[in-house]
């Protein structure tokens, strides 16, 4: 088979839920890399896929997308790249992936996909659960309406997933298949409009011409001159492209039912089905916001609980490590960078692997299972009090990982009020950067100690994100207020079968997340470790000399001993260090919070991303501390307020920086990804403003009230 591309390119298609994970992962394994598609922030996932002969090709995970007729921007990425022949990952090959549980639906887009030309294998995945209704598919004659291969599996129990690879191994080294007659006959007009932008466009296959026709006001890659002349051919022959819309679908839809009640024996039984008996406890008005709650409190407790000897490990690992290299390297300026820039910003990042590991896994556990739709469906009445939907939930919940895939995935939000209200409060959900913040100061303010089961800082966990929650709802109801916009908007959310997560999407959620936790993250602490280092190391003119000799001038006086000598020492030097002058000239601004200049580097320096706050502060302590055997929280423990025997981290100031965190905008990806959606850096200056607002009123009351 002669290919657009070598290697050649297979893309998988499908609706959303219907498996495309899944069988992204069984085709790539570890071989698959995340990036955008070209001029927006949608993952595109792509994979390399090697077959028993030896055969290469390019997968590639399109969007779960319903038709050509697209009601979302991820919907329209899929029918930019298949409108467009040159496009690099153009597809040669196209998988199609359905819900057999729910063929009729499924088969709209794969029609549409099969008279684009483009060589198809049909997939009807979870027959497992298609068994357990007690149905049955005829695959044969869904093959011969299709005109392709049709190939029953089962993802989740990788049955009969062999066939997959071998169907496709047959098609590309084989000839191409001849192209079937097509299974939506057009419209006269229709015919005459897509005939005519066919030659425009020098493209072949007359159904693409004519989907051309509908989109092609915001088709990437048809130029302003192409778009003028197919205005003009549409305008010419009548052509409305909202009539031809419904008219192809409910064709396509008379067909698809007639077909799937002779190929489908479905057994109708009056008794409740699993999924039935479940939804009635999960998403009940009362008893389901209980029990998401309790998911939710499991969570928080199992992110403390599990993680805390692993953390501890780690810890003490970089805390030994520090001290070996300095006893094999002896003094000197490399050995210094080593141990308290490099490797205090490595256990900076590496110490919350665990937690941010455990997080992934569960929110991995709820997505495979199914439940996150329910939370949608359950709470939409509630989202619309405050100006959002219930897929405004998606968002809020994705938050609690990350802001920035939780603020692109407004796109399925096609009420434009909605979707910038959702945005502009899902950073105040607390993220997973936030986590190593939490960690490290909330033993600060709550002890270490058990009520019955619970674990009181995993309570307090839980209280901080309510608090976020809280001030996400107090501001998403003010906008809707003050921001004008449409009308409220109507759910439609498709409610999958429950069933077991599939393990292995599980584990590469979390190898993705935690991978990209340390190489995105990982880079700017590093980066900002070894600046820190620099900047604490070295002062102004003879600063540092000055220091030291002031120093042992006070230890002399004092008659303090060598150990004592050497921590003053290395305090003087920071404080007249450039990083101690920067400190310095900001403390009068956050004083009233309960900050010295030391806490106010780390807030500088983690508006560039809020994790950065703990490795900056392992440097500062780092340097400042001649004792390296002594962990980061240690040696925040033991720190004293200036000219005081009072702790520095004592509840109140602990308690200030909590809640400055919990609601204070520090993270520059999250702006941008906000000015890229909204097109407009109006909305991220807002979002930076109000949030910073929210974080200094909030601190300035906590440490006011516990001081």
């Amino acid at each position: 088979m002669n290919f657009n591309h070598k290697p050649p390119v297979i893309a998988l298609f499908g609706n959303p839920n219907s498996g495309k994970s899944s069988l992204f992962n069984f085709l790539t394994g570890l071989r698959q890399k995340v990036s955008n598609f070209p001029g927006v922030t949608v993952d595109k996932k792509l994979g390399k896929l090697t077959l028993e002969d030896h055969t290469t090709a390019t997968v590639i995970d399109y969007p779960g997308t319903y038709s050509v007729f697209p009601n979302s921007s991820e919907e329209k990425i899929v029918v930019n790249a298949l409108t467009n022949e040159n496009y690099d990952f153009y597809p040669d090959l196209a998988l199609y992936i359905a819900d057999a549980t729910q063929l009729e639906r499924h088969l709209l887009f794969a029609s549409q996909i099969r008279d684009l030309g483009i060589p198809m294998i049909f997939i009807l995945n979870m027959a497992d659960l298609l068994r357990e209704e007690g149905s049955t598919i005829d695959a044969d004659k869904i093959a011969d309406f299709l005109q392709c291969e049709v190939i029953t599996v089962s993802m989740r129990k990788n049955e009969n997933t062999i066939a997959i690879k071998k169907a496709i191994s047959k098609i590309l080294t084989g000839p191409k298949p001849a192209q079937p007659a097509p299974l939506y006959p057009m419209t006269e007009v229709e015919n005459r409009v897509a005939a005519e932008v066919q030659q425009l466009l020098g493209i072949k296959n007359k159904y693409q011409a004519k989907i051309i026709a509908h989109h092609f006001r915001w088709l990437t890659h048809i130029s302003v001159e192409q778009k003028a002349q197919i205005e003009d051919i549409v305008n010419k022959h009548g052509f409305v492209d909202l009539t031809a819309q419904v008219n192809e679908t409910m064709t396509r839809f008379d067909r698809h039912g007639h077909l799937v009640r002779q190929a489908v024996n479905k057994i109708h039984s009056d008794h409740l089905t699993l999924t039935d008996r479940i939804d009635a406890i999960i998403t009940h008005k009362v008893f389901g916001p209980i029990v998401f709650f309790l998911i939710m409190l499991f969570v928080f407790q199992a992110i403390f609980s599990w993680a805390e000897w692993p953390m501890t490990w780690i810890e003490n690992g970089f805390a030994i490590a520090g001290s070996g290299i300095l006893r094999v390297l002896g003094d000197g300026w490399w050995a210094d960078l080593l141990v308290n820039g490099v490797l205090a910003g490595l256990s900076g990042v590496l110490v919350f692997i665990p937690q941010i590991a455990i997080l992934f896994f569960l929110i991995g556990i709820l997505e495979e299972s199914g439940y996150m739709s329910r939370v949608v469906y359950m709470f939409d009445s509630i989202m619309q009090r405050f100006g959002m939907n219930g897929r405004s939930m998606v968002a809020l919940i994705s938050s609690g990982a990350c802001a920035i895939p939780a603020i692109m995935s407004t796109r399925t939000i096609s009420n434009q009020k909605e979707r910038l209200i959702t945005i502009m409060v899902s950073p105040l959900i607390s993220c997973s950067a936030r986590l190593p913040v939490y960690a490290i100061l909330v033993g600060f303010v709550v002890p270490a100690e058990r009520i019955g089961i619970f674990q009181l800082q995993g309570l307090a966990f839980m209280g901080l994100y309510l608090l976020g929650i809280l001030g996400a709802l107090a501001a998403a109801y003010i906008m809707k207020k003050v921001v004008k916009g449409d009308a409220p908007s109507y759910l439609m959310i498709e409610m999958p079968n429950y069933k077991p997560p599939q393990w292995s999407n599980v584990w590469m959620t979390v190898k993705t997340k935690v991978g990209s936790f340390i190489t995105e993250a990982g880079r700017i602490i590093l980066l900002i470790s070894i600046v820190l280092w620099f900047l604490a190391s070295y002062g102004p003119g003879q600063s540092m000399q000055q220091a030291e000799e002031n120093a042992l001038a006070i230890s002399t006086e004092q008659q303090l001993d060598e150990n004592a000598t050497e921590n003053l020492i290395a305090a003087q030097k920071l404080e007249s260090s450039y990083i101690g002058h920067i400190g310095k000239w900001i403390e009068p601004a956050i004083k009233p919070l309960g900050y010295d200049w030391k806490i106010g580097i780390a807030l500088m320096t983690s508006f560039a991303a809020r994790e950065v706050f703990v490795g900056t502060m392992a440097t500062i302590y780092s340097i400042g501390s001649e004792s390296d055997e002594m962990t980061i929280r240690q040696k925040m423990a033991a720190e004293l307020k200036p000219g005081t025997n009072q702790k520095m981290y004592d509840r109140a100031t602990a308690l200030s920086l909590l809640i400055f965190y919990v609601f204070a905008m520090q993270c520059m990806s999250t702006l941008a990804v906000t000015k890229k959606e909204t097109n407009t850096w109006k909305w991220p200056v807002i979002m930076f403003t109000y949030m910073g607002v929210m974080a200094y009123v909030g601190a300035f009351i906590a440490y006011q009230i516990f001081s």
